[in-house]
C-alpha cells in the first residue's frame, strides 16, 4: 500500500505541477536588476504559473504560491554552467539548488530577513544546503489530492491547516517549511504568536510581557514572509532613485 500511495502520490505531484489555464496575473520580474541586489538570506516569493499555484494561492488568500531562499555562491552550478544561488522544495525535484533564471517570466518578491547578522546567515543557509536532496513531502496523497480542485470550498479558519502537510519524516519539507525551520534554526522570527503575559519580574508586579510562541514549521506560508514585520520588502525598481517627473504618461 505504501509502494502504491508513494506512485499516485508522485502522479498527482506531477499533474499538479502542469501549467494552469489562463493569462498569468502580474508582470514578470526583472531579474537582471533582481540579481544585482539580492544576497544570501534573502527570501524570494513566486507567484506561480503552476495548477498547484492556484490552489494555495486562494487558500493563503494571497498572490504567492512558492518560496526559495538565497545562498549565494554556495549553491553551485548547474550542467549549463549556470550559478544555482536559490534553492527550493520542489514537489518533483525535491530539496534542490537552482539558478534565478529558471524564474523568467514570473511575478517575484524579495524579502530580507531584518537586522539578520551574517553569522546566523550563514547557519541558516547551512540548514538548508544540509537537506539537498531531501524529498518533498508525498506521504499522504490526500495533501496533496487537495489541491485538485483550484477553488477547494474549504472555511477560512481551516486554509492555513490545509496546507500543513507534515508526514513527520524529517527528510520531507514543503518549500515554506524548509525555509520557516532554517529561521527558527537560528531564532529569528517569521509569524510568531505574541501573548501578553503579567510579569515574573519580582521588581515590576504590574508589568506585562509580550511572550513570543514559536508557530509550527508546518503552519508557515508563503505569504507569511511578505507580512511578517521581521522582513524588508526589497523592489529593484527603486534601487536607484526615479525622478516621477520624468515619467511619460498616456
Amino acid at each position: 500500500m505504501n509502494r502504491f500511495s508513494k506512485m499516485l502520490g508522485s502522479l498527482i505531484a506531477g499533474f499538479l505541477n502542469g501549467p494552469a489555464g489562463g493569462p498569468y496575473p502580474h508582470p514578470a520580474a526583472n531579474l537582471e536588476a533582481m540579481a544585482g541586489i539580492i544576497r544570501p538570506g534573502d527570501v524570494i516569493l513566486v507567484e506561480g504559473n503552476r495548477r498547484i499555484s492556484s490552489a494555495i494561492k486562494y487558500l493563503t488568500q494571497s498572490t504567492w504560491s512558492h518560496a526559495a531562499i538565497v545562498v549565494g555562491g554556495r549553491g553551485g552550478y548547474d550542467e549549463a554552467g549556470r550559478l544555482c544561488n536559490l534553492v527550493e522544495a520542489d514537489t518533483i525535484l525535491g530539496v534542490h539548488a537552482f539558478p534565478l533564471s529558471a524564474l523568467k517570466g514570473l511575478h517575484l518578491r524579495i524579502c530580507r530577513p531584518a537586522g539578520l547578522s551574517p553569522q546566523d546567515t550563514d547557519r541558516a543557509i547551512d540548514y538548508v544546503l544540509a537537506r539537498l536532496g531531501n524529498q518533498y513531502d508525498l506521504k499522504n496523497v490526500v495533501d496533496l489530492a487537495r489541491y485538485l480542485l483550484p477553488n477547494p470550498p474549504v472555511p477560512t479558519p481551516w486554509r492555513r491547516r490545509m496546507l500543513a502537510l507534515g508526514s513527520g519524516d524529517p527528510t520531507r519539507a514543503i518549500c515554506s517549511t524548509l525555509i520557516a525551520q532554517a529561521f527558527q534554526s537560528v531564532g529569528f522570527p517569521i509569524l510568531p504568536t505574541i501573548t501578553a503575559e503579567a510579569s515574573t519580574r519580582g521588581d515590576c508586579q504590574d508589568c506585562i510581557e509580550e511572550i513570543y510562541h514559536i508557530r509550527h514549521h508546518s503552519l508557515f506560508v508563503p505569504r507569511d514572509f511578505d507580512v511578517s514585520p521581521y522582513f524588508m520588502i526589497i523592489k529593484p525598481s527603486l534601487a536607484r532613485a526615479v525622478d516621477y517627473r520624468k515619467l511619460t504618461w498616456t
